[in-house]
């Protein structure tokens, strides 16, 4: 279903103990790729991919992790072709839960409001989404709320 992500995953979620230089820059790169595949799906959870969702996947991805913009576009790219066939995103979400730190995850789902509130409108479809990966990676419910209105608040004064 989502082989080309999950190959993707397992290249480069090994752990290297050369340095812990080199095992952090891993981890670092894999939620990227991780919040990649969230990102996107959660710009399709509304049935209406606007040009603003994109920009904010986009800018969210080059923005919180220094990608150029090649880099990003490979990674939205990949992301996008493997979650055409894919009925959930449970695999991202655990790997997230085992691998990454409270504030990572927490960056996730304020990353994921983001791309929510792109188009000025919250669907429901899009809040259940949001709220289901934070149940599944573990954020609690005040930092998930904090998020949104953290979210809503930075969406409403670019209107």
């Amino acid at each position: 279903m989502l082989n080309t992500i999950k190959k993707f995953f397992e290249q480069n979620m090994l752990i290297t103990t050369v340095s812990s230089s080199a095992s952090s820059d891993r981890q670092e790169h894999s939620l990227r790729i991780a919040t990649a595949a969230l990102l996107v799906e959660m710009m399709n959870q509304d049935d209406k991919v606007l040009e603003t969702e994109k920009q904010a996947v986009r800018k969210a991805l080059k923005d919180n992790f220094s990608l150029s913009d090649d880099e990003t576009t490979e990674l939205c790219h990949l992301a996008e072709d493997e979650l055409r066939d894919a009925t959930d995103y449970y695999q991202f979400t655990k790997l997230i839960a085992e691998s990454f730190s409270q504030p990572q995850k927490i960056q996730i789902i304020e990353l994921l409001w983001q791309v929510a509130y792109a188009d000025n409108h919250l669907d429901s479809y899009e809040e259940h989404m949001v709220r289901r990966i934070a149940d599944l990676i573990y954020v609690p419910h005040q930092d998930f709320i904090r998020t949104k209105l953290k979210a809503k608040s930075l969406s409403s004064s670019l209107k």
